[in-house]
């Protein structure tokens, strides 16, 4: 492992972890189709340059993603911080969605399950994985506090919650993370949830921080994915929203282009930069984008390059929603 990697704290837990995280979820489904052993290898790879906080979740590929890193880590458990999320329900033979569960009950039933697919006795950072605006978040962040009572976890995180949520949890029980989707071209977060993240001491863990790929200027013609790929659809991948879109992703070309990095070193060395109490979590299934994801630990932007960037692509640039309506409406609850 490469013990020079930059770490950066999880909260206020006293623990670090490296400065930049392995996001899983593609690796089982969403984008395109599934390579297990390109996966296993990327994550290997990861733990090898110092990479240990690898995110999952039960719902990615319905239960194959916590099965797949189980498999990954296998004899390497204390070079990992895994998290891992619970939230989202779906039929274990179809895959279908079936609703959101935060109740106690649940929260218990779905811990011990991603324990077992994963092959271990406790989990690091264990993440709700949407709200469930049915049930009061005091009794589903108590129900967590059990299980880190009980051994079963040592950290408790929310995903995709409102200020005032987050507020409400932390009286409960302190929570270390909050996931949200960040990066150049979704930063409502900056006038929402980061502020009072930081107010409470709670660190900030972007999730698509190269906006589902679109901001490494691979992406111009969606048509052009695997069928199985959800970005075909997605609200700001098509039409006119796409149109609009790929100016953003030519800026961030244009940048990288001459600061002699690539795109996506600029899109994540840019959140880096927005204090040290983030830590975003690109996702890869190649061991090629993980190493060049890596890189931009080591790309420093000046004040001066951050305020262009800043400045070429504000708050409100990106044309569309970020998921389809249905989606939509189950995040900042």
């Amino acid at each position: 492992m490469n013990q020079n990697l930059e770490r950066r704290a999880l909260g206020r837990s006293g623990v670090t972890v490296s400065a930049l995280g392995l996001g899983c979820m593609g690796m089982s489904e969403f984008y395109g189709q599934r390579d297990d052993d390109s996966s296993i290898a990327t994550i290997r790879r990861a733990l090898d340059l110092g990479i240990d906080l690898l995110d999952s979740a039960d719902m990615y590929g319905v239960g194959h993603n916590e099965e797949l890193v189980g498999r990954a880590i296998q004899g390497r458990r204390s070079e990992v911080f895994l998290a891992t999320k619970f939230g989202n329900v779906r039929d274990p033979q179809t895959g279908a969605m079936k609703g959101i569960c935060g109740t106690p009950e649940y929260v218990r039933q779905a811990c011990d399950a991603s324990l077992k697919r994963l092959g271990i006795d406790v989990i690091d950072l264990y993440y709700q994985h949407r709200v469930d605006d049915t049930v009061p978040i005091e009794d589903t962040v108590g129900a967590m506090a059990e299980l880190v009572k009980a051994g079963k976890v040592r950290f408790l995180g929310l995903s995709e919650a409102a200020p005032a949520t987050i507020r409400r949890a932390h009286k409960v029980h302190p929570i270390a993370a909050l996931q949200t989707e960040y990066s150049l071209w979704t930063r409502d977060v900056e006038t929402g949830a980061l502020p009072v993240c930081r107010e409470l001491g709670i660190t900030f863990v972007p999730y698509a921080p190269l906006g589902r790929g679109f901001l490494t200027g691979t992406i111009t013609n969606p048509a052009e994915l695997s069928e199985k790929d959800t970005r075909r659809t997605s609200p700001r991948f098509v039409d006119e929203n796409l149109r609009r879109n790929l100016a953003i992703a030519e800026t961030v070309k244009q940048i990288a282009t001459e600061l002699g990095a690539q795109p996506s070193q600029v899109a994540i060395s840019w959140l880096l930069a927005q204090g040290t109490d983030i830590i975003p979590i690109p996702g890869t299934k190649r061991v090629k984008y993980l190493e060049e994801n890596l890189g931009a630990l080591k790309l420093k932007l000046s004040e001066a390059d951050l305020k262009r960037i800043s400045t070429a692509i504000p708050l409100g640039a990106a044309a569309g929603e970020r998921y389809p309506a249905g989606a939509m409406k189950k995040v900042n609850l």
